[in-house]
């Protein structure tokens, strides 16, 4: 991104555009401030901004992407790490390296997030006994998952929401 384009506005959380911006300028724009909106320490206490958050950082990929907010025992950002990158439709996703992760991080919680290239949000099947796998293996050493969500270009789902945490 071009820092030069872009400053801070008179109002708090407003900017300013020195010059003009292509879309790709403004996809990376939004990005990283969706990125820094999950930064380290930053406490998550409304869902549905992080969900939007989570979309415009996974959205546009064109393969599937697993990743893990790790976050700790009061619910604030310890780490965003996008650990496992797959195909068209497909990630293969290792519980052994989820806990690793977890554990290097000493998450308390984690929110699960992964994208659907396709567009479309629905959870499918895999998706619903993966979260089940998760939840039970990261159980096991102390890391409780708040939620698995789904992104597409369509919005993102929360399995949560959907009863199956």
């Amino acid at each position: 991104m071009k820092y030069h384009k872009l400053r801070a506005g008179e109002e708090s959380g407003t900017y300013v555009m020195e010059s003009p911006v292509t879309e790709a300028d403004i996809l990376q724009m939004a990005q990283q401030l969706a990125m820094s909106r999950l930064s380290k320490g930053r406490a998550l206490t409304e869902p549905k901004q992080v969900f939007s958050h989570l979309q415009t950082l996974l959205q546009y990929h064109e393969y599937e992407v697993f990743a893990l907010l790790l976050l700790d025992s009061k619910h604030r950002v310890i780490a965003f790490r996008e650990i496992f990158i797959g195909t068209l439709d497909a990630a293969s996703v290792y519980p052994r390296e989820v806990i690793k992760i977890a554990l290097e991080h000493n998450a308390a919680a984690a929110i699960l997030v992964h994208n659907h290239p396709s567009g479309d949000p629905e959870p499918s099947e895999s998706d619903r006994i993966l979260t089940t796998t998760l939840k039970n293996a990261l159980n096991m050493v102390g890391t409780r998952i708040l939620d698995h969500v789904v992104v597409g270009r369509e919005g993102s789902v929360s399995l949560a929401e959907m009863g199956y945490l």
